[in-house]
């Protein structure tokens, strides 16, 4: 063998063993946020995915991010900016950049687009999301069990199918063990904006919610709770731990780092194609913080004997009997929800008082 050979077999083996830089090329991914990194929820946990792509790819892969974007024509802007300075892989992580998303990668058909929670595909457009709804299940059992005042307060951010299902997925669990629970709703209209919050969550406590949700971004529902005393709360979208063992007994953590990753990988490849991602407790998308001890041990145990049940595919969160608000009949006994309805999901469940907004 010739030292030329030698020569040419190790910049194979390099080429190979450096993926992105086997054409000159380092592939950059960007992330569009509709709030802070440090928001402690929501967008955290997507920047925590960014900074697992970051680990996994070393110096293969560059990330880039842009914070607190707000859903409208900015967000456009923003994803321009970032499909001009290179980007192959844009990620855009709220509800409403679906339509700016769609907008762009007409413009950009070389570059690949992921949309989180939101239904509108293109050749360059994947969506994904996670079955939230899942963990609203579980919360929804332990309030119920938890509440003395028979009150659970509930902050909901916009009214989308997302939103309604986790509403009614928390009610119908909470509803089961202690069927004389009354949801009370205030629609926030933000994702994150932590004066807003916890104004919310003071306001559902003064009419006797002992029990907080959330589906907003901040941790200031939890300090609001925390500072009134005798109310408990979940984490909503990361872990929210500093708040237990109390108020926060729960929580739900998005996991978005597998999924990025393997999106990534995928456009390194030259494998990626539009696909629609809904993962939940089973992959691994959405995990249940620790239960902690400020909850009974027997409903702990009932809690975690739900995660398993639905981590499985045993038991679906929304199984029937169920009804619609109105009376009428939406799920036989036994019959489970197809994704279709969920996905569009626009209406309440028997019980909910008060209307979805328009």
């Amino acid at each position: 063998m010739t030292m030329k050979t030698i020569l040419a077999g190790a910049t194979l083996a390099l080429g190979m063993a450096t993926g992105a830089f086997a054409d000159g090329h380092q592939t950059k991914v960007g992330f569009v946020y509709v709030g802070p990194v440090g928001d402690g929820g929501w967008t955290y946990e997507h920047d925590q995915g960014r900074l697992a792509v970051e680990e996994h790819f070393g110096d293969a892969v560059e990330t880039v991010f842009v914070e607190s974007v707000p859903e409208g024509p900015d967000a456009e802007r923003v994803m321009t900016q970032m499909a001009l300075g290179g980007a192959d892989l844009i990620f855009t992580t709220s509800f409403g950049y679906m339509d700016q998303t769609i907008n762009i990668a007409a413009k950009f058909p070389d570059v690949k687009f992921e949309h989180a929670t939101g239904y509108k595909q293109a050749d360059n457009v994947s969506v994904y999301s996670a079955r939230f709804y899942e963990g609203r299940a579980v919360q929804g059992h332990i309030a119920g069990h938890m509440t003395e005042s028979n009150i659970i307060g509930y902050i909901a951010s916009f009214p989308i199918p997302e939103v309604i299902r986790g509403i009614n997925a928390a009610y119908i669990h909470a509803r089961e063990v202690n069927p004389d629970v009354e949801f009370k709703i205030i629609w926030a209209y933000t994702w994150f904006d932590p004066a807003k919050e916890a104004e919310a969550a003071t306001v559902l406590i003064e009419q006797g919610a002992d029990v907080i949700l959330q589906h907003t971004d901040s941790t200031a529902p939890q300090a609001a709770a925390q500072a009134a005393g005798n109310v408990v709360t979940f984490g909503q979208a990361s872990d929210m731990a500093e708040f237990g063992p109390f108020p926060r007994v729960s929580s739900i953590i998005d996991n978005w780092a597998p999924y990025y990753i393997a999106r990534t990988q995928a456009v390194i490849d030259g494998t990626w194609e539009s696909t629609n991602t809904w993962d939940g407790i089973g992959p691994g998308m959405v995990g249940i913080g620790e239960i902690t001890d400020a909850v009974p041990a027997e409903v702990k145990a009932s809690a975690e004997a739900m995660v398993e049940a639905l981590r499985t595919g045993e038991y679906h969160a929304f199984t029937g009997p169920i009804n619609k608000q109105d009376g009428s009949a939406w799920l036989a006994d036994g019959e489970v929800a197809d994704d279709g309805t969920l996905a569009g999901m626009n209406f309440y469940v028997e019980g909910l008082t008060g209307d979805i907004p328009q």
